[in-house]
């Protein structure tokens, strides 16, 4: 054969082997779709990423919890989701996929909370952030994965600055903010007891502050004359002994405390101790049974107020309520080492089911675009374990996916709730 001729055969060998190559392709694309029936998973996304995190069994999401560290009472709610995610993977999953949580130890550290983050995203390839705690450590990493674009969904703190969908369109919250919830409380102060003499322990941080923010905004133009005296404390102090008897030498008589768990127990017992008896508001986030409120003495937590928007488990009118017995069995199956009436755990059913509609409407469409957009798309959702006339609503433009409290005192046993369901503005 010529050298002329071979070229030439080897071109068409060459063209004849494209022909087949392609054929085949579009055979195997052929038979990915016709598998991809009701039921089954479609694979995910190979364009460069644009489904991180997710296979065609599989969507990896992550989570930093203070499992140690000040705020580690919290840490319930970590292990708590994690015996959520196996009872859904038991069930089949979400659209045939199954949940993989990764949870990490950040100690209530931002510095590490970063650390952690960027491990996450970058080592583990999570989809996205899910319900990692704390205003510190959520504002420590928010920068990072807004400029990543994962998205930082329902965060586990309830500073106000979560509900900013047009300067953080990638972060949203979960629970009613702190500024509404203490504009709550200033509102019903002021009916209640109008000549109050109010003082305030707070977080120096964010989650401190915006309940001075709403405690203004509920008290309007009464602020100055209500409010005697304000004291903060850091997250690591190791107690706040001299601030109580601070507040209580200012000559008040009645007291909003804004505080983790560990500050908020040690605050009932030095009242008790000190023989103080203010008209007491408690902020939601410390009203654990078990962190909270058996720390400190059940019988000294006796006449605190809070705002409730979950259930109290101890509460005996629920004795027989659907959504908590349903609650009480998955506690009882999946988590028996843990106590079925922490509040925490209470917490952590109620996001994740929230989680689980979200990714549900997204379907096989698990970009993070789509998680973000699904998000916010939540219609009247009732959770199982919401106090009953509280619904999650979000939108584009609203991140705040629960607005409504009611409000309830405690009794030496559980919350008694009275009064309407309050939404806040």
């Amino acid at each position: 054969m010529s050298k002329r001729n071979w070229f030439v055969e080897s071109i068409k060998l060459t063209l004849l082997a494209g022909v087949v190559l392609v054929a085949g392709c579009e055979k195997k694309k052929a038979e990915d779709k016709g598998s991809s029936g009701p039921g089954v998973a479609a694979p995910a996304k190979d364009d460069k990423g644009a489904m991180p995190g997710v296979t065609a069994t599989e969507i990896k999401i992550g989570q930093t919890m203070p499992y140690s560290g000040p705020a580690s009472a919290y840490g319930v709610i970590g292990k708590t989701e994690q015996g959520f995610f196996k009872m859904i993977n038991d069930k089949g999953g979400v659209n045939g996929r199954k949940i993989n949580l990764i949870s990490l130890d950040d100690a209530y550290n931002p510095p590490k909370s970063v650390e952690q983050i960027r491990k996450l995203v970058e080592n583990e390839g999570v989809a996205f952030i899910f319900n990692s705690l704390g205003t510190p450590s959520n504002t420590a990493i928010q920068p990072y994965l807004t400029e990543k674009k994962v998205p930082q969904l329902f965060v586990a703190t309830g500073a106000d600055k979560w509900a900013d969908p047009e300067k953080h369109p990638w972060t949203m919250g979960w629970q009613p903010s702190y500024r509404l919830e203490s504009q709550i409380y200033g509102k019903y102060l002021l009916k209640e007891k109008p000549n109050a003499k109010l003082c305030v322990l707070y977080q120096n941080d964010d989650f401190g502050k915006d309940y001075l923010t709403g405690l203004k905004q509920g008290l309007g133009d009464q602020y100055d004359k209500v409010v005697i005296k304000t004291a903060s404390y850091e997250a690591t102090d190791p107690t706040v002994d001299s601030q109580v008897v601070s507040l209580q030498s200012a000559g008040c008589d009645a007291l909003l405390t804004a505080a983790i768990p560990k500050f908020a127990a040690q605050t009932i017992r030095k009242i008790f101790d000190i023989n103080w008896k203010p008209f007491h508001l408690l902020s939601n986030v410390a009203i654990s049974r078990t962190a909270v409120l058996q720390p400190a003495g059940l019988d000294k937590s006796t006449g605190v107020i809070s705002g409730l928007y979950l259930n109290d488990p101890a509460d005996p009118t629920l004795a027989d309520d659907p959504g908590m017995n349903e609650y009480r069995a998955f506690m009882k199956q999946y988590l028996p080492d843990l106590d079925p009436n922490d509040g925490n755990s209470v917490y952590a059913f109620g996001v994740s089911t929230t989680l689980v509609k979200v990714l549900t409407q997204c379907g096989n469409d698990l970009s993070r675009e789509n998680i973000m957009k699904q998000a916010a798309s939540v219609a009247k959702l009732v959770v199982p374990v919401a106090v009953k006339g509280v619904e999650i609503t979000t939108s584009a433009t609203n991140f705040h996916p629960i607005a409504q409290m009611q409000l309830a005192k405690f009794n030496g046993t559980s919350f008694e709730r009275f009064g309407e369901v309050i939404a806040a503005q």
